[in-house]
């Protein structure tokens, strides 16, 4: 017969002696566990969603994140859950709020950003600091002004309930719960939240009619701003394709810029995370969709309606250093008429998608 060694037998005992039973053990799961794959549903004209290696889409891993969202628990004092300030039928914004109020009372300097097809963004939040999903959700909860917990104080209430360890243990193979873990089931449940089902898209399709007055505003948005008589390519249009690009469906590029909001910063944005003067006042673009239930706008909310931001755009907005080459303040604004900011709000307003935000899936499921 064979034996095994002294020493391997001793750390076999010491083993089982550590885990009575398997979801005891700090290091199972994430590894051999087989959950149920989540099949996506992507939109048509939207690429293919690039999922990170190491943290799978399962059927499992969504419903805890789904739980985790709306989890208050992760809050300081048990009264605040992500879903707090971020409302689904706002497309997960904080509508009507310029800034959200966290736990004690405190309210922070930036508007609470929309969250729809994150699963194809490179950065996030305002200032573009995370990026990834994973190291996105893990800053509100320990955040002071928000939600105001220690993630070892988060977890040890989750692992505190039988139902959440069983959550856990059903999508990573393990009841032992981390913030790591947490991280990626609600990075998975956020990536779900898919928007590309407007009145807007149903046309495009060839599903459903729509208004003219958005067809011509939607056009407004592909064509270049400014008088062509200047010679530098005007085209009397909104100028909007540069950042807000129909081509893959979400109309945002995703990326850092400045759109004339200010001349001297007070909130540097990107350039206050990396520190280059080339990213001063730089603020992730925001998506068109379902833009018209998610004001108020831009990273501080400045704007309540999407009258003001037409206002904006058309004004040319503030020269400053680090203005993007796209705004056209040099050439006197875009000097829209009255008919095609109308028709534009009606083209925007075309963007909403009703079964997105009323989605069953998305909703709070109530306690696990």
């Amino acid at each position: 017969m064979n034996r095994l060694p002294l020493t391997a037998s001793l750390i076999v005992l010491l083993s089982l002696a550590a885990c009575k039973r398997d979801d005891d053990c700090p290091d199972d799961g994430d590894g051999a566990h087989q959950a149920t794959p989540y099949a996506l549903q992507i939109p048509p004209g939207f690429p293919p969603m690039t999922i990170p290696a190491d943290n799978p889409m399962t059927v499992e891993g969504v419903k805890l994140g789904r739980f985790l969202f709306y989890e208050e628990r992760l809050s300081g004092d048990n009264t605040q859950s992500c879903g707090s300030c971020h409302g689904q039928v706002f497309a997960f914004s904080d509508h009507g709020d310029r800034f959200s109020t966290g736990i004690d009372g405190l309210q922070g300097d930036r508007n609470s950003m929309v969250l729809q097809n994150l699963g194809w963004e490179q950065r996030f939040f305002w200032d573009g600091r995370a990026q990834t999903l994973e190291e996105q959700v893990l800053q509100p909860v320990e955040n002071p002004i928000e939600m105001h917990e220690s993630w070892p104080n988060a977890v040890a209430k989750l692992q505190a309930d039988p139902a959440y360890r069983q959550l856990f243990m059903d999508a990573f193979g393990s009841s032992t719960i981390t913030k790591e873990r947490a991280a990626k089931a609600l990075a998975q449940f956020l990536r779900t939240l898919i928007s590309g089902n407007s009145p807007f898209d149903k046309w495009q399709r060839g599903e459903a009619a729509l208004d003219p007055d958005a067809q011509l505003g939607f056009l407004l948005t592909q064509m270049e701003g400014g008088d062509p008589s200047l010679g530098l390519g005007g085209q009397w249009g909104a100028d909007c394709f540069h950042c807000h690009p129909h081509g893959g469906g979400r109309f945002t590029d995703g990326l850092m810029r400045n759109n004339g909001l200010d001349s001297v910063f007070t909130d540097l944005g990107f350039g206050g995370v990396t520190g280059q003067a080339e990213h001063m006042g730089l603020f992730k673009t925001a998506s068109l969709r379902n833009v018209a239930v998610s004001g108020p706008y831009m990273h501080d909310g400045r704007f309540g309606t999407l009258q003001e931001v037409i206002e904006h755009y058309n004004s040319g907005g503030r020269s400053s250093a680090t203005i993007s080459p796209f705004m056209k303040f040099q050439q006197g604004g875009l000097t829209l008429s009255a008919e095609k900011k109308a028709q534009l709000l009606a083209f925007l307003n075309s963007l909403t998608d009703t079964e997105f935000l009323s989605n069953p899936e998305f909703s709070d499921p109530g306690p696990p």
